[in-house]
């Protein structure tokens, strides 16, 4: 996702004044925070779905339409990974995409696809196309969580570029949060979907015994709607579509253009997002730094990889990312924090989290989805305090007290599980305790882990392996998204408790590999990470980039320390 940055030289001179800051550059350019909140629509799709599947799974009425996923905890857990897997994917091929069709071309096919899985969802009559449905969206959501962040990093300028990461981060809370109430609602819609010949037995889907072949009401009647399951995922269309769309009118990364060798589309893409006249000295200087960096990529490619193209060239890229111990520590560091990040246990809890109020003694669909909607609010509110201390407090600090205080938690959920028991239900204090530590849990994730999962990956490789190894980063937490999908129903109904102390196990670990293992990068440049990592790459890089800006007679008008700005700030990743 979008990096932090290097830290910019706080002046550009002696006589100069003090860098602006975060809000005053915002203040300065709505428009460049308008484009980036909107784009941002892509990360909202993907936390919209995960919030809604967890209601959908303890619906009545899907019960009763797929009661085969309901009553099998694997294909449960299927149902929720196939997006997960297919989202893997479509990071991965995504980036041929983007350089081919440009940054807004990828964001219109990846819409149109995601368009076409919700179709499937939303309609499906059988258990085919309903996982057809999640595969295709899947693929799409893919796409978007990798090309969103790249346009948005792409498009920014270096002062805002932290705030914009946590912005991502804070829509996709948002999506989580609105797909939670809007079940809580949709669950009302009555239903006269009958069958006969099938007896009732008074249950409901979030009581632990219910079963969608008896259950189901008098005469086989649910009493719910399909509608109550089929509107929440048709509604996650008007979103993609407002994405589509608005996307027409916002201009196109200018890196792309000069990708391109475009450069007069590049210059007016540039004027564009700064509002300025595109023959104003600061323009041009910007513009010459970012066609500096452009050449850098193409020099370094040709320079390292001679001759190589395709295939073979893909391949020696990555073989390079770990064919030293710096390198590899690098990309090693990068996708542990990845792992953990997962491993925790955030989703489990986003997925399934009216089934985990359930075992607290939450009896009742309205009780589970009402506690569930209080969760998306805790979680969107949580991310905002890394808003303000992502680059004040630092980042091991924050993740230090995320993992220690996500630890503490989930034991005491496990612990009262276990002790408790089946008598929860009338333990009501020991449940409400319980689900007290579940919104603890989550709000020390949400202030750590889920932003600076995203941001310190990006902060400690240097320039020409970042796009490839923050590849590789990605694809690992959506792989390990995919196992804790699929493997936690089944874990919830063998393990019980003891899921929680699994998940409490992996906080423990994340918690003294970042004592150990994680650098600060807080305001530290690429080149502190060289000394953090013990190789001399980020210098070796600038030099090279200093050289191809006095060949562009950038040198004398630039300071040095606007450059390294201008060279972290359009890096791709």
């Amino acid at each position: 996702m979008a990096e932090v940055l290097a830290p910019a030289a706080p002046t550009d001179g002696d006589n100069a004044a003090p860098r602006k800051g975060t809000w005053a550059l915002l203040r300065e350019n709505p428009y460049l925070f308008g484009l980036s909140a909107f784009a941002s629509l892509g990360g909202f799709l993907f936390g919209y779905d995960q919030g809604a599947v967890s209601g959908i799974l303890v619906m009545e009425s899907f019960a009763v339409h797929f009661p085969r996923i309901f009553l099998d905890s694997g294909f449960k857990g299927w149902f929720v990974s196939t997006l997960l897997l297919a989202a893997w994917f479509g990071s991965l091929i995504n980036g041929p995409i983007a350089d081919r069709l440009g940054r807004k071309g990828s964001i219109f096919i990846s819409v149109v696809v995601f368009l076409i899985g919700c179709v499937f969802q939303t309609w499906a009559y059988d258990i085919a196309m309903l996982f057809a449905g999640r595969a295709i969206a899947g693929l799409a959501v893919g796409m978007l969580t990798m090309i969103v962040p790249m346009y948005m990093s792409e498009v920014s300028t270096a002062g805002i570029r932290g705030t914009l990461v946590v912005l991502q981060q804070l829509s996709i809370t948002l999506g989580i949060l609105v797909s939670y109430w809007l079940e809580y609602g949709t669950q009302y819609i009555g239903g006269h979907r009958c069958a006969p010949d099938i007896p009732y037995s008074g249950g409901t889907a979030s009581d632990p015994t219910f079963d969608p072949r008896y259950d189901v009401g008098p005469n086989g009647c649910t009493g719910q709607s399909d509608a109550a399951w089929r509107i929440p995922l048709a509604i996650q269309m008007f979103p993609a579509l407002a994405l589509g769309l608005g996307m027409i009118f916002f201009p196109e990364s200018p890196r792309f253009h000069l990708m391109r060798h475009n450069e007069e589309k590049a210059l007016a893409s540039l004027a564009r997002l700064r509002r300025v006249h595109p023959d104003s000295d600061s323009l041009r200087m910007e513009y010459l730094a970012i066609k500096a960096e452009v050449l850098f990529d193409e020099t370094t490619v040709r320079d390292r990889y001679p001759g190589q193209s395709g295939i073979r060239l893909f391949l020696s890229q990555h073989k390079a990312l770990v064919s030293s111990w710096p390198a590899f520590r690098r990309l090693a560091v990068g996708c542990c924090i990845m792992f953990f990040q997962q491993f925790m246990g955030c989703n489990a809890i986003i997925y399934y989290a009216p089934t985990m109020f359930a075992q607290l003694g939450l009896s009742g669909g309205t009780s589970g989805l009402l506690a569930t909607g209080v969760y998306g609010i805790v979680n969107s509110l949580s991310t905002l305090p890394a808003l303000f201390l992502i680059d004040k407090v630092g980042r091991r600090p924050l993740l230090l007290c995320g993992a220690a205080g996500t630890f503490v938690s989930l034991v005491i959920v496990g612990g009262i599980i276990g002790g408790y028991g089946s008598s929860l239900a009338q333990a009501k204090s020991a449940g409400w305790a319980g689900i007290a530590f579940i919104y603890i849990y989550d709000i020390n994730f949400s202030f750590s882990f889920a932003p600076i999962g995203w941001v310190l990956p990006s902060e400690i490789f240097n320039l020409g392996d970042r796009s490839k190894a923050m590849a590789i980063t990605t694809s690992a937490t959506w792989m390990c998204n995919f196992i804790i999908g699929l493997v936690t129903p089944d874990m919830l109904e063998t393990l019980g408790w003891g899921t929680y102390i699994f998940f409490a196990a992996f906080c423990l670990l994340a918690f003294v590999f970042t004592y150990f293992f994680v650098p600060e990068t807080k305001g530290k440049s690429l080149e502190d990470m060289d000394v953090v990592f013990g190789d001399t790459a980020a210098h070796e890089e600038k030099q090279r980039l200093m050289n191809i800006a006095a060949s562009l007679g950038l040198t004398d008008s630039l300071p040095v320390e606007k450059l390294e700005q201008a060279r972290v700030q359009h890096a791709e990743v």
